[in-house]
Parts: structure tokens; C-alpha cells; sequence
């Protein structure tokens, strides 16, 4: 459930700015007072300007560029795995602490699917038992995963790693708009910042569209590397599938998600900070907060087993050169 229900998540932030790819393991948490959702979860971003003597780029042309620099980029994405701990707090209506639930997975690219194997449980590490059954998972979720993408790829569709559709930058401006574009100096490299606000009268095709249009938040993209540094996002409706029978998301649920350079070549996540309402099916809910960390960054080469031999490589920040 709690693989399931990230995906979800990150596949929601990620479509904003169409980099639907990475897939988090979390869960969807509430706060105890949705009014403060904002300043509870969303630090503040230091708004200083980048280099301003050079013209904003077209918002769809941006969007375009990072697009096809995330299809680019999955080459060199394949050769990564990493580790993240994914921390879920349930609270009750005062915003105590009733329950605190912990999972670390290694993330890595196994037959061209993005997947995630869980390695610990609240600490303890799974047993031999356990993770066979978490291989078995895997198994399965990645042949399902080819399956899907094989169906997709006849009908014409683009899809991400598990074959789930994904949403194109026409469909998505369909869907909403993006405007206030502005440059902005973040962690010492230039970025272009875009608001994005969804329309909730929309018509949608999937649950990942009707996710979108009752969504507004901020993406930041680096302006070097044409990809996703930084992105906020809010649900500013409630969210429901099935009139909430199936799905529901609590209006002003919201997200930050950052990832940083690593080694010199890719991005790859760092932070998931999450705050807000999920209920799914009528038997699963969860009121809480949650944060997931990425490290532990590697380079390997596999196809069907990880190889011993992997270097571990740090985010590296590197200022882009201003034109002087």
C-alpha cells in the first residue's frame, strides 16, 4: 500500500512540469489544521534574482524542452540506484503524534522499469524471508509494468517506466496554465520559476488529469540543464474518485519535492516533504505528515541483479556561468 500510494504522489508533482518518470515511496499524510498546511510544509524560497539581462524563455517552449530532456535523460537515469527513507507520522486532531511509521527502499532501474525494493521496516531489516517476497513483488511488478507500456506503445500512447499514461504539455495546458515566469538564483545555480494553476472546469480523461486541474503550485526548472529543481504543489479543491468512495484528497493538501545534480550528470530526488488528507477505498486512511530522503547515490550496471562494485557519488552543486 504505501508503494502504491507514493507512486501516486510523485506521479501528481511531477506531471506539473511533465517529469512524471521517479516514483516515490511515501504516503499521503493530513495536517491537524489544514489552514497552515502552507507555512507547515512549504520553507521559504529565497527570491533572489538570477542573472536578469537575459530574456525570460516561452513558458510552452520551456515546458517542451524539459519534457524531452527527461526522455533523454533515462539512458543515463538507468545507470543510478539510490536509497530513501520514507517517514510517515500520524497525528490526531491537536497535531500529536500518534503513530511514526519508517521504510527505506533502494531505488534503481530493473528491464527498463523504474522500481522500488524495500529494505527495512521501522528500523528492523527484512528477513531473508521478506525479501524474497519483495523480489517476487518486483517480479511481477515489472513484467505487469511491460505489459502495459507494450499496449500503450500500440495505441500510440506515451507512457512512464509502469506504462501509466502520461500527460503531454498540450494536454496539460489544456488541463491548466502556466504563467509568472521569473528567474531565480537556487542553490547557486539560475532558475526559471512558473506558477501553474489548474482549471477545475477542465474535462479530464484519467485520475491523473482530474488530480491536475484541482491543483496550483510553483516549479522551478534549472535553466542550464533544462530539468526540474524544484516543485510545490497544493491541492486548492478537494480531489475524489468515485465521489470519494474510491479516492480522496483533502483540499489543501500539499507537497515539496527537490532533487540536486549527482556526479557531474543526472538530477535525482533529495526531499519529499508532504502534508495533507488521503483516504483510499473507505478502508485505508492516514492523517499525518510525511518526509522522504534520498542518498546514498550509486553508479551500476545490471539487467537482472545489482553488481557488486558500486561507487557512491554525492549531489554536487555547480554554479551555471552568468555571462558577464
Amino acid at each position: 500500500m504505501v508503494a502504491s500510494i507514493g507512486s501516486r504522489i510523485m506521479r501528481l508533482s511531477l506531471a506539473i512540469v511533465l517529469l512524471s518518470g521517479w516514483q516515490c515511496a511515501v504516503v499521503w499524510a493530513q495536517s491537524p489544521d489544514a489552514s497552515k498546511l502552507s507555512e507547515q510544509v512549504q520553507p521559504t524560497v529565497g527570491q533572489t534574482l538570477g542573472d536578469i539581462s537575459k530574456p525570460l524563455p516561452d513558458v510552452v517552449a520551456l515546458m517542451r524542452e524539459v519534457a524531452t530532456h527527461q526522455r533523454q535523460s533515462e539512458a543515463v537515469l538507468k545507470d543510478y540506484i539510490y536509497h530513501e527513507v520514507a517517514t510517515a507520522q500520524e497525528t490526531d486532531g491537536h497535531g500529536g503524534v500518534k503513530k511514526t511509521e519508517t521504510r527505506e527502499f533502494d531505488i534503481f532501474w530493473l528491464n527498463g522499469v523504474l522500481v522500488h525494493k524495500m529494505v527495512k521496516k521501522d528500523g528492523r531489516a527484512l528477513t531473508v524471508e521478506e525479501l524474497k517476497k519483495e523480489d517476487e513483488r518486483i517480479d511481477k511488478e515489472v513484467e505487469k509494468s511491460k505489459q502495459r507500456r507494450a499496449k500503450a506503445d500500440a495505441e500510440g500512447k506515451e507512457t512512464d517506466s509502469h506504462g501509466h499514461e502520461e500527460v503531454t504539455v498540450s494536454r496539460l495546458l489544456e488541463l491548466g496554465s502556466f504563467t509568472n515566469p521569473r528567474r531565480v538564483a537556487l542553490d547557486g545555480r539560475d532558475t526559471i520559476a512558473v506558477d501553474f494553476v489548474g482549471n477545475p472546469k477542465a474535462k479530464t480523461r484519467n485520475a491523473l488529469e482530474g488530480a491536475i486541474h484541482e491543483m496550483a503550485g510553483t516549479a522551478w526548472v534549472d535553466e542550464a540543464d533544462k530539468t526540474l529543481s524544484r516543485v510545490e504543489g497544493r491541492f486548492v479543491n478537494a480531489f475524489k474518485i468515485g465521489a470519494g468512495m474510491l479516492v480522496s484528497v483533502k483540499q489543501g493538501t500539499n507537497f515539496v519535492f527537490e532533487q540536486k545534480k549527482v556526479n557531474g550528470e543526472v538530477w535525482l530526488p533529495t526531499r519529499l516533504d508532504g502534508d495533507g488528507a488521503f483516504r483510499a477505498m473507505l478502508f485505508y486512511s492516514f492523517n499525518g505528515r510525511i518526509r522522504v530522503v534520498s542518498s546514498d547515490y550509486r553508479k551500476f550496471k545490471a539487467t537482472a541483479t545489482i553488481l557488486p562494485g558500486m561507487s557512491t557519488v554525492e549531489p554536487q552543486l555547480e554554479p551555471s556561468a552568468s555571462p558577464k
